[in-house]
Order: structure tokens, then sequence, then C-alpha cells
């Protein structure tokens, strides 16, 4: 923004620094984890992603807004839920949508999701902070007229406990079980009705993605969603042919006071379980691994990782603030995956039983199709267990 502009939008970080930008989206203030994402594409499914939660994003790439908005490519699967993302951040202006799949712009959409946005400030800057001095809370504020009460506005962004120690998932994951059938998007056809769905799989809402059901029902798989508090027992008594653990936002440990006994139940049943992201540290914990907070986390489509039972490489999606550590695997878990930015866990086998999980979200598909081949390993080890 220009210097006699008037400032209609604040960053507050705890630390005391104050970013002064142009307002977009939701007017009102939030409190939340500053993190930044390198991904060129898939705004809108970032900012509905549950394990956004309670983070506020910074966006590297300038050209935000280019494709608009729609109600397709909301990853909350519930529709009528509120996104979990506290905030958006980008340098430049929204742009004016150009693609023929736009509905509304995303000025618009913001304001309908009640996301508060800020435009204007050095991103550049902002990113290269948090990559040398490790995420940062902070607070954002919209007030078209421009007037705030900066010492206040600090104090809340102080008081706000962070990251480490919060259980986020009770407010994303769905309130009842429900059943999904829809399958992936196909060019011309838009996302169809899943078909010959030959296995029956519960996965656990964490703040599970839509994409996510629908690679599990492009598998053939008939998927019964249900929150994520339900006891493996009752898991259990659907005789599900497999068990998928979502991914979602916050603090593994936190959540998994009472999700890591459930799961531990659930792999000593023998079923076989997948795990991604929230759920691959969860598993990691219930298999006796620890999980820690990382520098900056990984957040982004660029993300390389290296699979070890293939010796491939692949081009992942990635959104965790948390990582299994590494040291604290057992000789009973093989290390599956490994990221070739930072060396961090990416992946886990626990050996002699169907258990997998790995960190990335292979259904966001930024290789495009590099990591679907874990949703086929996961109807294997179904098909293998059911003989």
């Amino acid at each position: 923004m220009t210097a006699t502009e008037k400032p209609t939008a604040l960053l507050v970080l705890k630390d005391g620094t104050v970013l002064q930008g142009r307002g977009v989206g939701a007017t009102g203030e939030a409190v939340g984890e500053v993190c930044f994402n390198t991904a060129m594409t898939g705004y809108q499914e970032i900012l509905t992603d549950p394990s956004y939660a309670g983070q506020i994003i910074t966006f590297t790439f300038p050209h935000i807004g280019n494709v608009g908005t729609n109600d397709e490519d909301i990853e909350t699967s519930n529709l009528a839920s509120t996104s979990g993302v506290r905030g958006m951040v980008i340098r430049a202006d929204i742009t004016q949508p150009s693609n023929y799949r736009s509905a509304k712009h995303l000025d618009a959409w913001l304001k309908t999701r009640g996301i508060i946005g800020l435009s204007g400030i050095d991103t550049r800057a902002l990113t290269s902070r948090i990559r040398e001095k490790g995420s940062v809370d902070g607070l954002i504020a919209h007030d078209p007229s421009g007037n705030f009460d900066v010492p206040a506005l600090l104090e809340k962004a102080k008081a706000w406990p962070g990251m480490v120690g919060l259980d986020l998932v009770k407010d994303v994951t769905c309130g009842q079980s429900y059943t999904w059938n829809e399958a992936r998007w196909k060019w011309g056809c838009g996302y169809e009705p899943g078909h010959e769905l030959k296995h029956r799989v519960v996965a656990i809402d964490y703040g599970i993605k839509r994409n996510i059901l629908r690679c599990l029902t492009s598998a053939g798989c008939e998927v019964t969603v249900v929150p994520a508090e339900t006891k493996a027992e009752d898991i259990l008594s659907m005789n599900p042919d497999g068990v998928f653990l979502s991914n979602g936002p916050g603090d593994p440990a936190a959540t998994g006071e009472y999700a890591v006994p459930e799961i531990r139940k659930l792999v000593e049943s023998g079923k076989p379980v997948f795990g991604i992201c929230l759920g691959h540290q969860m598993l990691a914990l219930a298999l006796g691994a620890t999980t820690e907070k990382m520098h900056q986390g990984h957040h982004g489509a660029n993300h390389p990782v290296k699979d070890h039972t293939t010796g491939k490489v692949e081009i992942t999606s990635m959104n965790h603030g948390f990582a299994v550590s590494r040291e604290s695997l057992g000789s009973d878990l093989e290390e599956t995956h490994v990221s070739l930015f930072d060396g961090s866990n990416c992946g886990i086998r626990l050996k002699g039983k169907p258990v997998f999980s790995v960190q990335y979200h292979p259904e966001a598909s930024p290789g495009p199709m590099d990591s679907h081949y874990l949703f086929e390993r996961f109807v294997k080890l179904i098909e293998e267990a059911r003989g």
C-alpha cells in the first residue's frame, strides 16, 4: 500500500511487529498462528482445509483470486460449516477471476465464509521472518474505518495460547456419522458417483477433506464417516474392512489424549488402518513414537518426498506444523517416506500388520497423480486381509 493510504487492516504479531495493509473479505479480528504457503494453485482448497484451523495463511504466490471461487472446490466436508482458517495475507490486491468454473469473486466469497483478509504488505519479508525465527502467533484485524487500538490488539495476540497443547479437532469434526459416495473429478463430467464399491471403510473425521473421501470412493470403498471421539468398539461393530484416520488441525498429542487409545484398539483388532497427516501423527503416537513442533512447518504443493518402499520421489502437498520424531520410531516401525527438504519423517509402516500412514496429502494431487497409489495400497491390504 502507498505511504499516504490509510490502513484498513493490520497483522499484529506477538513480538510487537505491526504490519499495515488493505482489508479484504470479512471485517473483525481473529488470532492464530501465522504461517506461509508456497502453493501456486488451490487457494480455495487451502482456505477450506480444516487442517488450517487456528492459522493465518500468508500466500507467497502473488496472483490470488485469478480463478475465482466455486462450491465444488470446498474441502470442508460440511458445506454449512465455516472455515477453520483464521485469516489470509496476500501481497497484491485480489486478482479478477478468469476461469470458466468461477462462480464468485474471492472477496465476496471470503465475506460469505467469514474469513478476514489483508493485502498490500511485503509477504516476502514476512515469509523470511517466519523461516528465520519460526512460526509466530498473531492477530489479523479488518476495519474499513481504519480505527485500531494497537496496544489492545497486541495484548490479545499475546494472550493466545498457541498451537502446542491445543486440540482443535473438536471444532472441525462432524456432529454425526454419514455415508459418502462421490468419486474424483473427471474432465467434462465433474464429480461422478462412485461405482463398484466393494470395500467397507470407516473414516474417523479429525477434520477430513472432501477429496480424501473422493479418492477412497474412486478406489472402490464405501465410506462411512464418524466423529473424532467415536469409540473403537462402535467402529468395529460396523464390521469395516478397513479404517481410515483423517487429517486435521492442532497438536496431535492434545487430540491424542482421547484418540490414541481408540486407535491402539483398532490396530490391535487386525483391521487394515491407513492414516494421513494428523492421522499419521496420532497413529505414530499409538505405536509408541512421539511428535514435535516444527520450526516453521511444511505448507505447500511442491514438497519432494522419497518413498523407500519403491525408491521413487513424489511431489507432494503438505500442511503440518507438527512432525513425528524419527528418533522415536521403535524397531517394530519402518520409516517408509522421508522429506527431501529437511529429512523429516513422512511415512511409517507397522511391521507384520496392515497398518501404514503418510504425513503428506496424496489426494491434493500436486504431482498430479504421484501419490494416488497409496489409496490402492490401502485397498490391496484390505483385499489381502479378507483373503
